[in-house]
């Protein structure tokens, strides 16, 4: 009598295990195992961590095996169980692999096909092609498209955590550690004892300084020591969290009456302002955006405020870059002064604050939630809803949404909510953070997510002309690095443009991120809604990888980093040769960045592919 080795691996995550009962069909071209309860006597089964073999008998040769079907049924209580993979010896001596990374919950089956990609027509049979199809309608019912706010990218239908599929919930001791890391924020900030300093009038910088007094390394006292010299602000713009607002300006907007009579003294090369302008050494952010965003007046015993500047800076002779003028408001006029470091010591570190505090507003709302965070959802949901666990591109784009889904409804359930945190502690909260992305969506291209025509779009592109802009340099490196990995990990399944245009999953993937999730909005109508060829696939593919890893990373932070798959979705050997290349030049990259980073009082990590986290799961 045939007999089938299986081997099944339990999770480690806290209550990986699970006491239900187990059972098995094998699935193979010519018949089905009977359906088998997978228990040893004596023997605590399916514990956390486990890795667990059993024996299957079948009457007859099933032929080749398609499909593994895993079956959980309560034993005395509902016990929810994650499988990581299954396994399978073959009486003929093949192994063959089954990758799971699946919860089982209530009286749930999951049917699985081996760990091999497969594109929608290589799909020959009709059992696999109604195993890929149930898979997908099944998907389709559980991850639902649902309008947050009007004018928002679309979002899961859940209003809470635990209302999520169980499979993108956070793990337990994520859970946790979202939990800790808050409490630690928390301390760490002296909220709880200093809170009344945000509900007050500060009546001196050192409170300023009294909340940072337990965040102590070398770059934060390098930091708090030099805050109010102008090098400092002017450095943030290139490296610091919020680093892809700065433009060079080519010609000043009419409503920044900025004359060369004001600026003068601040010019190092004998030169007009209009002449250091064609020059190239004088740059812009402007805050236009925020222009009329209703102030938070969820406290009516608190006033709140919210500029809306525009900062003209200059590179000097040192290729420092120096704020030269500030205006805190879109309106020239004599109640809206252009403020010059030749003004008033506090005058000046004032504007300077203001900037600082709507450079804090957009960065949190837009350049991190908007562009980072609800972006990668709208992918993540796409890919639940169209890639079936078979497609190569479901598996190459499943590490990078990890847990991101889960962050985002986390934030809607208790950060950015009615009555939510940012409505205690954000003069944008109450309602104008909404107004300000529902702004920020008409500007946001799908060319604007690919990072080298994002910072050519701001004339930032030249190492020559902006030679210590790190952020730019970085990121290069790792969007080239991303690219390639992506093109190889493409140019194993599709050998040609045609195998991209007849994938009809990857079609619907497309389009549903375009018509769904950007609602088909008339502003956001450059997002593609098909794809033609194997290289808008790979720009397009790379897109999400980098938005999700390495510019998240670049103005937060992560855990998971890039390059790392712990859960091998992908079982072919070219594709594991192609992550081992793609983890060598992160290495590579990761080893100049520190070398370069060597003896500078300010050196800049956020780039480094050694820290910056696979997904946007913080």
């Amino acid at each position: 009598m045939p007999s089938y080795t299986v081997t099944i691996a339990t999770g480690n995550q806290w209550f990986a295990g699970t006491d239900d009962y187990i059972y098995i069909t094998l699935v193979g071209t010519e018949q089905c195992s009977e359906r088998t309860l997978l228990d040893k006597p004596l023997y605590n089964d399916f514990e956390r961590g486990a890795v667990d073999s059993y024996d299957v008998r079948v009457g007859e040769d099933l032929g080749d095996l398609v499909l593994v079907k895993i079956e959980k049924k309560k034993y005395w209580v509902q016990d929810d169980w994650y499988c990581r993979y299954i396994t399978v010896k073959t009486p003929s001596g093949d192994y063959l692999e089954f990758p799971c990374f699946r919860w089982l919950v209530d009286d749930k089956e999951v049917v699985l096909r081996d760990g091999r990609a497969h594109l929608p027509q290589d799909d020959k049979t009709s059992l696999v092609k109604q195993h890929r199809q149930k898979e997908l309608d099944g998907r389709r019912k559980t991850y639902r498209w649902k309008e947050w706010q009007p004018g928002f990218p679309m979002s899961i239908d859940a209003n809470r955590h635990k209302d999520l599929p169980r499979d993108i919930q956070f793990d337990s001791e994520k859970g946790v550690d979202f939990i800790l890391n808050y409490s630690k924020a928390i301390e760490n900030l002296f909220v709880n004892q200093f809170m009344h300093m945000f509900q007050s009038s500060w009546s001196d910088f050192a409170d300023f300084e009294k909340i940072f007094v337990r965040i102590k390394n070398t770059i934060s006292e390098y930091v708090m020591e030099h805050w109010k010299e102008d090098f400092m602000f002017g450095y943030q713009f290139l490296n610091g969290c919020n680093p892809v607002l700065i433009q060079k300006c080519k010609k000043l907007p009419d409503s920044f009456p900025v004359t060369h009579e004001m600026v003068a003294v601040s010019l190092e090369r004998e030169l007009t302002l209009e002449q250091e302008i064609k020059a190239g050494n004088i740059y812009i952010i402007d805050y236009k955006l925020l222009d009329g965003i209703t102030p938070n007046s969820t406290d009516p015993c608190t006033l709140q405020y919210v500029a809306a500047p525009i900062c003209l800076l200059y590179k000097n002779a040192q290729n420092k870059i120096m704020p030269i003028a500030i205006q805190l408001g879109q309106t020239p006029g004599e109640d809206n002064p252009i403020f010059l470091p030749t003004d008033g010591q506090y005058d000046w570190l004032l504007a300077k604050i203001w900037v600082r505090s709507s450079d804090f507003h957009y960065h949190q709302t837009i350049t991190h939630l908007l562009r980072t965070h609800l972006m990668t959802e709208v992918f993540g949901i796409a890919m639940y809803r169209q890639l079936p666990a078979v497609h190569p591109v479901f598996k190459l784009i499943i590490p990078h949404v990890r847990f991101t889904i889960a962050i985002n409804t986390k934030a809607r359930e208790q950060l950015i909510c009615e009555c939510g945190i940012f409505d205690k502690a954000n003069a944008t909260g109450g309602g104008g953070h909404v107004q300000m992305i529902q702004r920020a969506m008409k500007s946001l291209t799908f060319r604007s997510l690919c990072f080298p025509d994002m910072i050519k779009s701001r004339d930032m592109d030249s190492k020559e002309e902006m030679p210590n802009y790190f952020y730019r340099d970085d990121g290069y490196e790792v969007w080239e690095a991303t690219k390639r990995f992506v093109s190889d990990v493409v140019h194993i399944y599709y050998t040609s443009d045609e195998r991209v245009q007849g994938d009809e999953e990857i079609q619907a993937f497309i389009k549903d991120v375009c018509s769904f999730g950007m609602q088909d909005l008339d502003f956001c109508g450059e997002f593609p809604k098909s794809l033609k060829s194997r290289e808008e696939l790979i720009e397009y593919l790379t897109v999400i990888i980098f938005t999700a890893s390495a510019q998240h990373a670049a103005v937060n932070f992560g855990q998971l980093y890039l390059g790392m798959y712990p859960d091998e979705h992908f079982t072919e050997k070219p594709v594991k040769d192609a992550m081992a290349k793609f983890r060598k030049e992160l290495a590579e990259i990761t080893s100049s960045i520190k070398k370069r980073n060597e003896g500078k009082k300010l050196p800049y990590y956020n780039m480094s592919p050694d820290k910056i986290p696979n997904s946007v799961a913080v």
